[in-house]
């Protein structure tokens, strides 16, 4: 076993201007900080041809810190959530070349050796940043944290990319303390979980793969083994929500794309369904909190998306063929003035404190294993069970949910056909939860019939969006009429292409039913 120690380290990205912010913080409450240091740091990273370290998650580096070098390899340097955890080997050299002779851990050396072999070992690309440190000491138990501000950039031959991130490392004491320091550092200043480390991000930026603007972002795949405990397996679903939440938060307040608050939204709904999916395993008390701060942002996060939609999508590709008379430019001139102020509410909102507080408290939750019940004393056995086999029944059990309304598919009424097609939804995040678990042959007929009943709801949608024009605020002047006018043309158009299409309905439950279950 290796006897060089573990390093755990937060890593968030943020702005240049809310770095600086955070550098000039005032006094903490729950930590005492130690005098701010600053040093610039020159990092070279180095690597085989064929990236063997990279590909086996390892890193091999050399830092200048002032007149001396530093060698450094960590094994095992993967980001999830923001948090790393790598074996970290660090000793003095001479210079700025890699020196094996100075490495002591025989674990180390044997597994830097084993993956270069014979090839050669050169310069990949190299940082160049100035970092400010703080060492913090929680005042509850002398727990230290080594928060580091990091500013500069990351440069791969021609290409170069600005890199600001702060950095939480545990030095000494609790982890649970990491978090706590971070939020009370951080106070409301938005941010992204890191997904990469320095040595990854300087990869992608050599290969040309680093993104060089905050954009939104869908939820990235969740890849289980299918031997994989229901405890880890769950925690592997809330660090995706936990990235796809966070990544769209920043994505929102540096644009207006409205990809932004519908991302935003559907990793909040992916958050819920999950701890619905895994409820008949967790502690109900522990989550009650973090569904409910959920379902205010999903809300507020909605108001912005059903907006973008009516605008974009229910009321302006009918412009062309109004009736003449009914004009819909003074409707969609409404609509984009509540559209700007619910998004302008929506930004006040996410630069509020009670917004990383969330994400820490998910962060803890996740990392902390929040879900446990201490006075639960069979909760240890249904955390233990191997995800496949917990997967099938609570796939069994949603569709269960779904079948019940299809039962009654002719005679749904409105409210009912709604209550049926958000059943469907939380099905289908369960199959994106547990689709690898699968083979994609078996996977692929359910969700192809899946999708045509989902494309029916979808006309439902399109009503149920088209009748909210109805309790829109008032419009005041001699526009009102023209609104009013353009109001009712819409809902009638929609109402009637839905009434079209719902008899089909019928037909795809049939189909669907057939399709055997990949999960049974």
């Amino acid at each position: 076993m290796s006897k060089s120690p573990k390093e755990i380290e937060l890593k968030l990205e943020v702005s240049p201007d809310v770095l600086d912010q955070l550098k000039r913080g005032g006094a903490l409450q729950r930590f005492a900080g130690g005098r701010a240091v600053t040093k610039p740091l020159l990092s070279i990273y180095f690597d085989t041809p064929d990236q063997a370290l990279r590909k086996a998650k390892t890193s091999l580096r050399v830092r200048k810190v002032g007149r001396s070098w530093v060698q450094t390899a960590k094994l095992g340097t993967g980001v999830a959530g923001g948090l790393s955890s790598a074996v970290e080997a660090e000793h003095p050299i001479k210079g700025r070349a890699i020196d094996f002779s100075v490495i002591e851990d025989v674990d180390v050396l044997k597994t830097l050796t084993d993956l270069i072999g014979d090839k050669p070992l050169g310069e990949c690309f190299e940082t160049d940043i100035r970092r400010t440190t703080r060492l913090l000491t929680s005042k509850e138990d002398g727990s230290q944290i080594e928060v580091a501000f990091d500013l500069g950039e990351v440069k791969a031959g021609e290409r170069t990319q600005t890199l600001a991130e702060v950095e939480f490392e545990l030095k000494t004491g609790s982890g649970a303390r990491l978090l706590e320091a971070a939020r009370e550092i951080m106070g409301a200043a938005p941010f992204r979980l890191s997904p990469y480390s320095k040595a990854e991000r300087g990869f992608r930026l050599a290969d040309g793969t680093e993104e060089t603007a905050i954009r939104p972002k869908g939820a990235e795949d969740v890849s289980l083994p299918p031997e994989e405990t229901v405890e880890l397996a769950f925690r592997e679903v809330l660090r995706s929500c936990l990235t796809q939440i966070a990544d769209n938060r920043a994505a929102i307040l540096e644009s207006d794309d409205p990809e932004g608050p519908h991302q935003f939204r559907i990793g909040l709904r992916r958050l819920r369904s999950a701890f619905r999916l895994f409820k008949p395993v967790l502690n109900p008390l522990t989550l009650k909190s973090l569904d409910a701060q959920a379902r205010i942002l999903a809300t507020e996060a909605g108001k912005v998306r059903d907006l973008d939609v009516l605008t974009d999508e229910i009321v302006s590709p009918l412009a062309r063929i109004a009736p003449e008379g009914i004009g819909l430019e003074p409707l969609l001139e409404h609509l984009r003035t509540i559209r700007e102020e619910s998004r302008a509410a929506l930004h006040a909102h996410l630069k509020e404190p009670d917004v990383n507080a969330f994400l820490f408290d998910l962060a803890a939750y996740t990392e902390g294993r929040g879900w446990l019940d201490l006075h639960d004393f069979d909760q240890t056995a249904r955390l233990a069970q191997t995800i496949r086999v917990y997967s099938r029944k609570a796939l069994d059990k949603q569709w269960k949910k779904v079948s019940r309304y299809g039962a009654r598919i002719d005679d749904l009424t409105i409210p009912e056909r709604h209550e049926m097609r958000k059943a469907l939804k939380k099905l289908r995040y369960g199959v994106e939860f547990f689709g690898s678990l699968y083979p994609k042959s078996d996977l692929k007929p359910f969700l192809k019939r899946m999708k045509r009943l989902q494309d029916i709801f979808g006309y439902l949608n399109d009503v149920a969006m088209a009748e909210k024009l109805a309790a829109l605020p008032n419009i005041s002047g001699k526009s009102s009429r023209q609104v009013l006018l353009a109001i009712g043309f819409v809902i009638g158009w929609h109402e009637a292409q839905s009434s079209g299409t719902w008899p089909h309905a019928k037909g795809y439950w049939q189909d669907t039913k057939k399709v055997p279950k990949f999960w049974l």
